[in-house]
């Protein structure tokens, strides 16, 4: 079951798509991506017409668990109640999808915080080249490498 602002979602939310929070309970492991709530297609024209079908179906979304591996295979083994799902935000533009998705996995850092399942963020950034960016001091989380004196 989706969640959206602590309520159950029982109807398809207004908009195009959401960006999702999946959190493994047991661990607290969590996952930030975004869902498409329809899917487009073209279909052939019909015999004696031109014009293509253009058809829109809603999209999986209520069944949906994550594009993570480690995610779909727990799911798979039937582990499916260790999981919250939540909707961190509705979007209503295909840009805005991906500009919330991004915003979010930022927000949460997503890269440096051990409990994210997320590897990169848009494919460009990934967690192996932030490693080397903190400054080294066990006393805080500055970012003392790349300040010149």
């Amino acid at each position: 079951m989706w969640y959206y602002r602590d309520k159950e979602v029982v109807e398809t939310p207004e908009g195009i798509g959401f960006v999702y929070k999946i959190t493994h309970i047991p661990t607290g492991k969590y996952y930030i991506g975004k869902k498409s709530l329809y899917s487009n297609r073209t279909l052939p024209p019909l015999k004696g017409t031109k014009r293509k079908r253009r058809v829109t179906k809603e999209s999986d979304w209520r069944k949906y668990y994550s594009s993570n591996d480690w995610i779909k295979s727990e799911v798979k083994e039937g582990k499916r109640d260790e999981f919250k799902r939540e909707i961190i935000r509705v979007c209503y533009s295909k840009k805005g999808l991906g500009y919330y998705e991004t915003y979010y996995q930022f927000y949460y850092n997503v890269l440096e915080d051990e409990n994210s399942l997320n590897g990169n963020i848009l494919g460009k950034y990934f967690r192996k080249d932030v490693k080397d960016t903190k400054c080294g001091c066990d006393t805080c989380q500055c970012n003392k490498a790349n300040t010149t004196p």
